[in-house]
């Protein structure tokens, strides 16, 4: 197989999911990874800075949810906003099968699963950010970016393990789910009870 081919970061990610899954992240090396993709390491360290950024490297849905929540309408409270922006996220996700072979390897190692939560955290943080420089006050920023957390973890759950369900409208039930969890607890509070 010749050293250069179109899409080489493609081949990298394809066979690092293949060697993860079968031999175990912690047992595949950078340099197998780059012969099963009929690569050089050095054209894996183009891509990649370590054989975890396979799987964590794309910071397009970073990019892409803050763009959306600076962009929005100013008039809409900050949970519209980051709705409408988690709404639109899956034009920028990855393949459906990408992302559920993803889980599993990383649901398989400890140390995966870390850098999970770090990435996720990073991309809150991030939201949060957007939201602040909007004038929403830093505390009341991230417990929005939580509670919208909460609604797109359930909706991509839903959205990974059924390939009929349409993303924007899992996030539109979740809401709606959590919405009819709480609102109880705002109509005791109303009541005084």
């Amino acid at each position: 197989m010749p050293r250069w081919e179109s899409d080489a970061r493609g081949r990298l990610e394809r066979a690092a999911l293949d060697l993860f899954e079968t031999q175990g992240f912690e047992r595949t090396s950078v340099a197998q990874i780059a012969r099963a993709a009929g690569l050089t390491e050095r054209s894996f360290y183009r891509h990649f800075s370590d054989k975890r950024e396979v799987l964590f490297a794309d910071d397009e849905l970073q990019a892409h949810l803050v763009g959306r929540v600076e962009a929005a309408d100013p008039d809409l409270a900050p949970i519209e906003v980051l709705l409408a922006a988690l709404e639109t996220a899956d034009e920028v996700f990855r393949s459906r099968e990408f992302l559920l072979r993803r889980v599993k390897v990383i649901a398989a190692s400890p140390a995966l699963a870390e850098r999970d939560l770090i990435k996720l955290a990073d991309l809150a943080r991030a939201m949060a950010g957007a939201l602040e420089r909007r004038g929403v006050e830093p505390g009341a920023a991230r417990l929005v970016v939580d509670v919208a957390t909460a609604i797109t973890r359930r909706a991509t759950s839903r959205w990974l393990t059924d390939p009929d369900a349409v993303f924007p409208e899992l996030v539109r039930q979740a809401a709606a789910e959590l919405n009819a969890a709480v609102a109880p607890l705002a109509s005791a509070e109303r009541r005084g009870g």
